[in-house]
């Protein structure tokens, strides 16, 4: 994925960027219009409508609402493209700022329109559409981490040093890509009851995550993945002939990269091998409801656990002021990264991935040393703290890590911070971007990061149906 430039914006959006009709304080000067008009709009849903007006209704901060209505829509306004192709639900998405669609990106976009599959058969019809069109790709190429809508498509990143294949737009081996369709679709089915698209060809497809799993568990020999890339960012390209650096074979999952997209500095990323533990369960309880092959799911509970086990083992270490906390990433030789990335899953939100529970006292050590000056990615500013990443510069907080530490948050105090820093950090464009400055959030980077727009909107409606009184 390309890396963004930084940005400077200051006031409101200009008039020409404002089209289309939201609810009457939007023309308030302080609540420009943001959405586009209704006949610009990719697709519609009229449960996300009814939700909208719920929500600017009910919630007395008439700021977070516009938010709200800003952030919710924005990946049906603008990204999808719905088709049926064969008579089967085709859904692409792009990311945004690239006409290329992540595994990652599309499963974050349409988890936060699950609560609502129930009362829009259209809505069900388009998430469905993802799983589709994420099967395809995932047969394509396990190891790609986006992919175009043409699939006989040659792109810029045609030169790396991986075996790249028209229709694949990065080829960087992420570990949680194949993670985030086993949890999206584990999710639909949990919401729908709804076994249709888990078809032979899912089937196949999640029997490739399983094989391209236990190939990175690297027992035997480094895999048939390798990566290089001529740069001048040292993060976008792997050492060691395109392998990274060696690793100890104790039954982890090496992802040569971060869900940043940064390059992994031991392979062992601690938080994926979290998400894949879970994603494994829940494919094998997919597996058994739909009577598929009872092996093929006995295989995923079994690799489940020995990474599990390999996690409790290895990726626990003793810090001199927070105690026994979990390692960022890992060797398995004895070395080990403490920080965390902003990005999900990092180790702030495996909570929220249902990896930890937020009790476990290993991650409230971890946590705390999270937000302190021991995480080298953490920063504080006047109007926001919270964690960046190294994929951009320094000071930079990015809003995604501040909405992981509210939907991991328990305490109506911390939750209220995380509301006040989110509200602040906009820069009065009522979107969400990849990152500001703590010290001035109308300097920024990206545009508008569609990612974080579906994460804030998800946080905002868990809160409404849980702690509404903490909106206002």
């Amino acid at each position: 994925m390309k890396r963004r430039s930084f940005v400077q914006k200051a006031g409101l959006l200009t008039a020409a960027m404002m089209s289309g009709k939201m609810f009457s304080y939007a023309a308030e000067p302080e609540f420009p219009v943001v959405r586009k008009a209704m006949e610009l709009r990719r697709f519609t849903s009229k449960a996300v409508e009814n939700a909208i007006t719920e929500f600017t209704d009910k919630v007395k901060n008439k700021e977070l609402a516009w938010l709200f209505n800003n952030c919710f829509p924005n990946a049906l306004d603008n990204l999808v493209s719905y088709s049926e192709v064969n008579g089967k639900s085709d859904t692409y998405m792009n990311t945004g700022d690239t006409d290329a669609m992540w595994l990652r990106d599309s499963s974050v976009h349409m988890w936060t329109y699950l609560p609502f599959l129930k009362r829009d058969k259209g809505l069900r019809n388009l998430v469905g559409g993802v799983i589709n069109r994420q099967v395809t790709y995932i047969l394509k190429d396990p190891y790609a981490s986006s992919f175009y809508n043409d699939p006989a498509k040659v792109g810029a990143m045609k030169d790396d040093l991986t075996t790249m294949l028209p229709g694949v737009h990065e080829r960087k081996w992420e570990l949680d890509s194949l993670c985030y369709p086993i949890r999206l679709a584990y999710r639909y089915w949990q919401q729908t009851k709804d076994t249709s698209f888990f078809d032979a060809k899912w089937q196949e497809a999640i029997k490739t995550i399983l094989k391209t799993f236990k190939e990175q568990q690297r027992k035997e020999n480094n895999g048939p993945y390798h990566f290089q890339r001529t740069t001048l960012w040292a993060t976008d390209s792997l050492p060691m002939e395109g392998f990274g650096y060696p690793v100890k074979p104790v039954g982890l999952i090496c992802s040569a990269f971060r869900p940043s997209e940064d390059a992994t500095i031991f392979s062992f990323l601690v938080p994926s091998n979290f998400f894949a533990v879970v994603s494994l369960r829940q494919a094998a309880e997919l597996f058994r409801v739909i009577k598929a092959d009872e092996q093929v799911a006995k295989d995923m509970e079994a690799l489940a656990l020995e990474v599990r086990q390999a996690l409790q083992k290895y990726a626990i270490t003793d810090h001199p002021v927070h105690g026994k906390v979990y390692a960022y990433e890992i060797n398995g030789m004895g070395s080990y990264n403490l920080m965390d990335d902003a990005n999900i899953p990092g180790l702030l939100s495996l909570p929220y991935l249902g990896a930890l529970s937020m009790t476990d006292p290993v991650y409230l050590n971890t946590r705390k040393m999270i937000h302190s000056a021991d995480n080298p990615f953490f920063y504080k500013g006047a109007l926001a703290e919270g964690v960046g990443s190294p994929r951009i510069t320094k000071h930079m907080i990015w809003p995604m890590s501040i909405i992981a530490r509210g939907l991991t948050s328990t305490d109506d105090e911390e939750i209220k911070l995380c509301l006040k820093m989110l509200q602040k950090c906009h820069g009065d464009t009522g979107v969400l971007h990849e990152s500001f400055d703590p010290d001035n959030p109308k300097q920024f980077t990206g545009s508008s990061y569609s990612r974080a727009n579906s994460l804030f909107a998800e946080f905002l409606w868990k809160i409404y149906q849980e702690r509404p009184y903490l909106l206002v």
